[in-house]
């Protein structure tokens, strides 16, 4: 069964209170057995819209990735994202 990839990327607009949603993300990444494959680091915008963050979480497998993004956990934790950033996120599934 192919894994599956939470692809984000991410302009934080409110510094002080992002590591809130960092915070409150943290339980869901551990019940659902997420893997960061990337957390921020260096990037260039190489086509199309950019944002300063990007991160890859890898899943088990499709199914859990959508599992733990609908969990009312990251629903909570969302709503703090969406209060201190603009994000793109999308969810693959990976090749076997």
């Amino acid at each position: 069964m192919p894994k599956a990839y939470w692809i984000a990327h991410v302009t934080v607009k409110d510094e002080k209170n992002y590591p809130d949603y960092l915070k409150a993300g943290a339980p869901v990444y551990e019940k659902y057995g997420a893997k960061f494959v990337v957390r921020g680091g260096k990037c260039e915008g190489m086509e199309g819209n950019t944002h300063s963050r990007n991160v890859v979480i890898e899943w088990p497998d499709y199914e859990t990735a959508l599992a733990a993004y609908h969990s009312d956990e990251y629903q909570i934790a969302k709503g703090i994202r969406n209060s201190c950033a603009d994000a793109d996120v999308v969810i693959v599934e990976g090749v076997e």
